[in-house]
């Protein structure tokens, strides 16, 4: 591991860590999924966060940044451009919308319609969007990251399965204890604290550092592991939907990153214990009417599965 990347992923993680106080885990689970090329998706509460450790994680970045606050009125136009005629020419020119960036943060993305929410599967998974009959590519890098508060239901659009497997990882942020709290009192007194954030990262760099996560070793064993996991979701009597191959493979990249951001170029077990929750309980579905309300089984039931398979040594 590049000694250089090395130290640029700790300035990026110290930087936003200025900012979401006392949450290292979150704030490493956010750098996770950036430098593995996947997306992030943040589910908490009001006012815990979510917004600042977006804001934070792209202004660390010296890249473009877009913001998009999703409304029930937003249409795919508003997210991915438009063709606009010019009478003097007699053509069509197109206009970029605001997914031509680097870091898109997606406020409240369950707040717009399945068809808005729609307009992002393929720029997510694929990196492009069509338009017209019309493929434009998207800059690289290119990171989602979405929020939303799962405890706000009304006028609220659930994210569709297919969706939520665009996301690498969901976390959560959660309230911070009562002296960070106080801390964060005091840091915000004379302003929001993200806002005098500095880039620690090029956008270069990030690149560079995204191809070399690639190279991260992994022993059969994890591969075993993880499939392990896989095919217990698959059999679970309370889950209508287990994890899919394309699941497997993007724990496999979540893997490498989340080495990788802690100084390692080789996964070991509890890299697989620390991400299965976030990487996989998302991509399940507990059998029952109210999806919403089966979040937290989903990852109890990820949580058990790791108590009863056997650990790799």
């Amino acid at each position: 591991m590049n000694s250089s990347n090395e130290t640029a992923i700790e300035q990026l993680i110290s930087n936003v860590s200025q900012v979401l106080l006392g949450k290292d885990k979150a704030v490493r689970l956010a750098v996770t999924a950036l430098v593995a090329q996947g997306h992030l998706l943040v589910e908490d509460a009001p006012g815990v966060g979510k917004t600042s450790l977006a804001k934070a994680l792209a202004l660390s970045l010296d890249g473009d940044y877009k913001r998009l606050q999703f409304t029930p009125d937003m249409l795919p136009s508003d997210i991915l451009g438009t063709s606009i005629y010019l009478p003097g020419s007699g053509e069509f020119e197109f206009r970029e919308g605001p997914i031509f960036t680097n870091v898109l943060l997606a406020d409240e993305i369950n707040r717009t319609t399945p068809r808005t929410q729609s307009a992002l599967l393929e720029a997510m998974s694929e990196f492009q969007v069509s338009i017209d009959g019309k493929t434009h590519k998207l800059k690289r890098p290119f990171f989602v990251l979405a929020t939303q508060n799962p405890h706000e239901f009304e006028g609220t659009y659930p994210l569709p399965e297919n969706q939520l497997d665009r996301f690498m990882l969901r976390i959560e942020i959660g309230y911070p204890a009562m002296d960070v709290e106080r801390e964060v009192l005091r840091t915000h007194r004379l302003g929001e604290p993200v806002n005098d954030l500095k880039p620690a990262m090029n956008i270069e760099q990030l690149v560079k550092i995204q191809d070399d996560v690639r190279e991260v070793k992994m022993d059969e064993s994890i591969h075993d592991y993880v499939l392990q996991i896989v095919h217990a979701t698959r059999d679970h009597e309370e889950l209508s939907l287990g994890i899919s191959t394309r699941g497997a493979i993007t724990m496999m990249h979540a893997l490498q990153a989340y080495a990788y951001v802690n100084g390692r170029d080789y996964v070991v077990p509890d890299d697989v214990k620390e991400l299965a929750v976030p990487v996989f309980a998302h991509r399940v579905v507990v059998g029952g009417i109210l999806r919403e309300t089966n979040r937290e089984r989903a990852a109890s039931i990820i949580r058990s599965m790791l108590s009863t398979i056997a650990v790799p040594v």
